[in-house]
C-alpha cells in the first residue's frame, strides 16, 4: 500500500542480467527515396530556364534539406514528436494493440517463490512484451526459469544515490528506478506505445486495458492509474496519485522524459513512498493523473465479494493485494480462484464483474450477476441504485479504522438476520459456448442462506434455487455507456434459473 508492493530489498547487479529466452525486436528501417527523383519530378524544364542554374540550384538544395528535416525529425514510427502530424487513418497499426505495450513487474526474489502462480494465471508468453524485475537473482524452485513468467531482469545497482539520499526505505527508489529500467528495454521497439508498470501480487486484464487506451492519443503525455479505495491511503500518501500496486500507465513521451529525468527525480523524492514518488516526478513534467475506476489497488482485508459483485462500471483493468484477501472463490486456495476466475475472463473480459440486473415480478426477486463471478437473488424488488452499492464484506487497510467514510465508494451493512437484504448467493462454476453463439456462464450456490422468505416481497423463497444459468451474447462489449439488461426467461421447481443478458431498449427502465 503506498509503493509498488512489499517487497524485500537487495544488492541489484551493475547491469540487467538478461534471461535466455528474450530476443528484442529490431527496429525497422524506413524505406527512403532518393530526394533528387522526388525533386526532379516537381520542376519543369521551363522552371530550369526560368530559374537560371543557380536559382534551380538553390530550389533544389532548399527541397533537399526541407526533405531531410522532415524525414528525420517527423518520420518517426511512434509520431511522438508532435501529435498534430500523427495520423492514423493511413496506419494500419492504428489501433492500439498488445504488441503496443511493454509491461514491468516489480517483485523480489523471496516473494516470487510463492507469488509467481499469481503471474503466470494472467501472463500470455509472445503475445505481448514485459518483464519480473528481482532484487537479486532467483534460486531453489525459481530455477530453471519457467517459460510461463516474464523473462526477468535484474534490478539495476543505485547504491550511489541510496547513499546520497538515505531513503527509509532503499526499496522505493529501486522500484520507481524501474520505470526507467523498463524504458530503456523497449524505448527501441518500433511497436512501443505504452508501458505499464506493476506488482508480482497483481492481476491484469491486459484485452481490456489496451481497449482503454485505444482511446488515448498515445503521442501525448499521459499518466493512468487511479487512487486507492481506502479513504485514509490516499490522505497518507495523495488523492492525486496512481497506486503503484494496481497499475501505473504512461504513455512513449512521458515515459521517456521520466526515464531522462530519473537521477534528479530520485535525488529530490527519494525519501517518498514509491508511488508518490513517482508522481512527484511527473507532475514536475506538467502532467496530471487521468484516473480510470478499472484499476484496482485493493487496500482491503477480507471478503472481496461483496465489492466485486458490484463492480463500477468501467472495464476491469487490475486487482491488487491477491495475498490481503480471502480466495475470490469459496473452497479454493489464492492460486486456484485466479485461474478460476481466467476461464471467464479469457473468453470475454469486456463483461467481467460487470453488473448487470433485472427482476422477476411474479416472485418480487431482484437478481444482481457480475458476470463470471457471481450471481444473487434478493427476495424483495431492490432499485438498481442500491444494488450498485457493494455489500461491505470486506474491512480497510487499517481494520482497526471504523470512522466513516472509509471507503471511496458506498457500502451497504445489511443486517446477517434481515431476508429482505441478505441476499442468496451463488458463484462462477463453468463458462462454455452454445450451439446457438452464445455464451453460456453458470452459476451455483455456495451456501444455503437459512433465513425465513421476505415477508415484505410476499414470502416468495429462493432458498431452493441451487443453480443460474446465464446467457450472454459472443460479441464483446467494451464499449459500456449503458449497462446490458436481462431477463428472466424461466425458473424451475428443480431450482435452476435461466437469465438472459441483451442491449437495453431504448428508454427502457431497469426497475
Amino acid at each position: 500500500m503506498g509503493d509498488f508492493g512489499t517487497m524485500e530489498d537487495g544488492k541489484g547487479s551493475a547491469r540487467n542480467t538478461i534471461h535466455p529466452n528474450f530476443d528484442l525486436v529490431p527496429r525497422s528501417n524506413t524505406s527512403i527515396n532518393p530526394p533528387q527523383r522526388l525533386l526532379g519530378a516537381t520542376l519543369s524544364n521551363s522552371m530550369k530556364n526560368q530559374l537560371g542554374v543557380g536559382g534551380f540550384s538553390l530550389v533544389v538544395f532548399s527541397g533537399v534539406v526541407i526533405f531531410f528535416v522532415f524525414v528525420f525529425f517527423f518520420n518517426d514510427p511512434r509520431g511522438v514528436i508532435y501529435g498534430s502530424l500523427h495520423s492514423n487513418d493511413d496506419d494500419d497499426d492504428s489501433v492500439t494493440s498488445l504488441k503496443h505495450l511493454a509491461i514491468g513487474l516489480q517483485a523480489s526474489e523471496r516473494t516470487y517463490h510463492f507469488r509467481r502462480p499469481y503471474t503466470e494465471s494472467w501472463w500470455r508468453p509472445n503475445e505481448f512484451r514485459g518483464y519480473l524485475y528481482l532484487d537479486i537473482p532467483p534460486e531453489g524452485d525459481l530455477l530453471p526459469w519457467s517459460e510461463k513468467s516474464p523473462p526477468y531482469r535484474i534490478n539495476d545497482n543505485i547504491s550511489d544515490i541510496l547513499a546520497e539520499v538515505k531513503p527509509g526505505n532503499p526499496v522505493m527508489p529501486r522500484m520507481v528506478h524501474g520505470i526507467m529500467e523498463l524504458f530503456r528495454e523497449e524505448e527501441h521497439n518500433p511497436d512501443l506505445r505504452w508501458i505499464l508498470m506493476g506488482d508480482d501480487d497483481s492481476v491484469f486484464f491486459v484485452d481490456n486495458l489496451v481497449q482503454v487506451l485505444s482511446k488515448y492519443d498515445h503521442t501525448k503525455y499521459y499518466y493512468m492509474g487511479n487512487p486507492s479505495e481506502f479513504v485514509l491511503s490516499n490522505y497518507w500518501f495523495s488523492f492525486n496519485q496512481a497506486f503503484g500496486g494496481s497499475g501505473i500507465v504512461l504513455s512513449y513521451p512521458l515515459a521517456k522524459a521520466l526515464a531522462n529525468d530519473m537521477e534528479r527525480c530520485l535525488r529530490n523524492y527519494g525519501k517518498l513512498s514509491a508511488d508518490t514518488m513517482t508522481m512527484s516526478c511527473i507532475v514536475d513534467l506538467g502532467v496530471n493523473l487521468t484516473p480510470n475506476k478499472g484499476f484496482h489497488q485493493i487496500d482491503l482485508h477480507g471478503d472481496l465479494s461483496g465489492f466485486l459483485s458490484s463492480h463500477p462500471k468501467n472495464l476491469v483493468l487490475s486487482l491488487h493485494h491477491v495475498d490481503t484477501v480471502d480466495p475470490y472463490f469459496p473452497n479454493m486456495n489464492r492460486a486456484e480462484s485466479l485461474n478460476h476466475l481466467m476461464k471467464a475472463a479469457n473468453v470475454d473480459q469486456s463483461r467481467l464483474f460487470q453488473q448487470t440486473i433485472c427482476y422477476d415480478k411474479e416472485r418480487n426477486w431482484s437478481f444482481s450477476t457480475a458476470w463470471g463471478y457471481s450471481a444473487q437473488i434478493y427476495e424483495k424488488i431492490m432499485p438498481r441504485s442500491w444494488l450498485m452499492m457493494p455489500i461491505a464484506t470486506f474491512v480497510g487497510w487499517n481494520p482497526a479504522e471504523t470512522q466513516e467514510p472509509r471507503f471511496m465508494f458506498n457500502v451497504r451493512n445489511p443486517p446477517k438476520d434481515d431476508p429482505c437484504e441478505v441476499p442468496h448467493v451463488f458463484f462462477f462454476e463453468s463458462i462454455q459456448k452454445t450451439s446457438d453463439g452464445e455464451i453460456l456462464t453458470t452459476y451455483a450456490r455456495s451456501a444455503p442462506r437459512n433465513l425465513n422468505a421476505c415477508p415484505m416481497g410476499g414470502n416468495h423463497s429462493a432458498e431452493y434455487i441451487s443453480k443460474i444459468d446465464v446467457l450472454s451474447p459472443a460479441a464483446k462489449r467494451y464499449e459500456i455507456d449503458r449497462s446490458e439488461c436481462c431477463d428472466v426467461v424461466r425458473v424451475d421447481d428443480t431450482g435452476n434459473v435461466k437469465v438472459k443478458f441483451r442491449e437495453c431498449r431504448i428508454n427502457e427502465v431497469i426497475a
